[in-house]
């Protein structure tokens, strides 16, 4: 039987450790997200004060408004910062951009290293309403071959009505950054139905169970991103 304490005690062991890892890349981490609690909470008590009064009951709820707000200000603050900082720490290492990807949740079908080659060079795969998206990583010239060689392989299996995007993650010309590429895959426009997405997904285990896994290169996801990860999926 679970522990009740688990989760809470995970989440607090969560975000501590993203706070450390975010503090090494945002040295004022600290200082800033007090300010921000205490400009959030400042503000907060007046309005509150102004529209309720200063009666008993007016205090208490002023109180409780205010550590509310406040805590939800410097959360979000932290979190957009602790993402920040994840992709600083990941942006170059191999499997960065497959570990980002993982964060598409609900309507997306991450599968990562659906090609490599020997060089470590890989292909990651996402499917959701604007179709195949492939996503590469490693050298330029070598991944983009890479990308073809899969995006022909996915087109003879998922059909011509199926859209295929190919992106490249990097800071080269024509290709997505790092902490761009989640929002990027999300504003892909729609071009398949959901019943055709479940269609192509079927299809593409097809695909899949034709060839050996693809080991996923050496090189660890950093721990910050691990962390930064779970605490923004909460």
């Amino acid at each position: 039987m679970s522990n009740p304490a688990a989760v809470p005690q995970g989440r607090i062991a969560q975000m501590r450790q993203a706070y450390r890892n975010t503090k090494q890349t945002d040295p004022r981490l600290g200082w800033i997200l007090l300010a921000i609690w205490v400009v959030a909470a400042a503000i907060t008590a007046t309005l509150s004060t102004l529209l309720v009064g200063t009666g008993w009951f007016s205090i208490i709820l002023t109180v409780f408004l205010s550590i509310a707000v406040a805590s939800l200000a410097t959360i979000t603050v932290f979190g957009r910062r602790a993402e920040k900082s994840m992709y600083q720490q990941a942006e170059g290492q191999l499997g960065a951009g497959g570990a980002a990807l993982t964060m598409l949740r609900r309507g997306w079908t991450v599968k990562q290293a659906v090609g490599f080659n020997k060089q470590q060079d890989v292909v990651h795969r996402v499917i959701g309403r604007p179709g195949v998206i492939l996503v590469g990583e490693g050298s330029p010239g070598r991944t983009k071959n890479l990308l073809t060689s899969e995006a022909k392989k996915h087109a003879r299996i998922v059909g011509e009505d199926v859209p295929i995007t190919m992106l490249m993650v990097g800071r080269g010309e024509g290709e997505v950054p790092l902490p761009k590429l989640v929002k990027k895959v999300r504003k892909l426009p729609k071009k398949i139905k959901a019943a055709q997405q479940t269609e192509v997904l079927y299809k593409v285990k097809a695909l899949d169970s034709m060839r050996p896994a693809a080991p996923m290169p050496r090189g660890p996801m950093p721990t910050s991103m691990k962390g930064a990860r779970k605490m923004m999926r909460g």
